[in-house]
């Protein structure tokens, strides 16, 4: 029944997609916006299909594939952690809560300016901002996670005489496994879109660039074409960390 279920949702999904194509065609063909400004799908497909064919794709996707996942990957590294100091004292909560709520609001946008300074036009820079803008779903999350363990597993834990890094691998970690996991995937979509804001505004070789050029040259294919390939990496990017996060939870969840 389940797995009936799950192709019924599929289908509908994948007719919905459809749907969104068959309608996005037929606005092109009846040129209800100027082609333009306004490609058919076959002809963002065609350009898609030429840049794969003749290599000029797969550079900008590499340099923003790597941009956004090591800015992920510091900033979930760094909220984990930070998330896991901040719940373990009220008294770190209490004297970082006013600093954090003073940062957290604030664009992630607003700090390229000063990335630039600080770190020129570079990679650093990007790795910065992305990792600025992604943390705080992280370490949001870990906060919740690490302050929602059982106060009965850090007895046993205490009873045990167990070490400081063994009850935040054996008990803390795995009960907070479910948040910082669901922070961690809303942190990845932000990290794609802060990837494409700083190689636009820094001028720094991917897909943000390629993007920039195209709009100012009126290369509409092209311009729609690296939207579908960010849609792409981003759908990608998910679905594997919906993977890692299933396989994790469990091992999470075995005796």
């Amino acid at each position: 029944m389940k797995k009936s279920h799950a192709w019924i949702e599929r289908a509908a999904a994948l007719g919905f997609a459809a749907s969104v194509l068959l309608l996005w065609q037929l606005l092109a063909a009846t040129e209800f916006i100027s082609p333009l400004f306004f490609p058919s799908p076959g002809r963002t497909l065609s350009e898609l299909w030429a840049q794969a064919s003749d290599g000029r794709l797969w550079a900008p996707l590499l340099a923003s594939t790597q941009r956004m996942v090591l800015g992920w990957l510091v900033a979930s590294l760094l909220g984990v952690v930070a998330g896991a100091l901040i719940a373990s004292s009220r008294t770190v909560h209490q004297l970082f809560n006013p600093l954090l709520e003073f940062l957290r609001p604030l664009p992630a946008a607003a700090v390229i300016p000063v990335a630039i300074l600080a770190f020129g036009l570079s990679d650093r820079m990007s790795t910065a901002v992305i990792a600025f803008g992604s943390i705080w779903p992280v370490l949001l999350a870990s906060v919740h996670g690490f302050s929602a363990v059982d106060e009965r597993l850090h007895e046993v834990s205490r009873a045990l005489r167990m070490p400081m890094v063994a009850r935040f691998w054996k008990v803390a970690l795995p009960s907070a496994l479910p948040d910082i996991l669901a922070g961690a995937r809303v942190g990845l979509a932000v990290a794609l879109i802060l990837a494409v804001v700083t190689e636009m505004q820094a001028s720094l070789p991917g897909i943000g660039q390629n993007l920039l050029m195209a709009q100012r040259a009126f290369r509409t294919p092209e311009l729609y074409a690296g939207v579908v390939v960010l849609g792409l990496l981003g759908f990608v990017a998910s679905a594997l960390l919906t993977g890692i996060e299933r396989r994790m939870l469990r091992w999470r969840e075995r005796p």
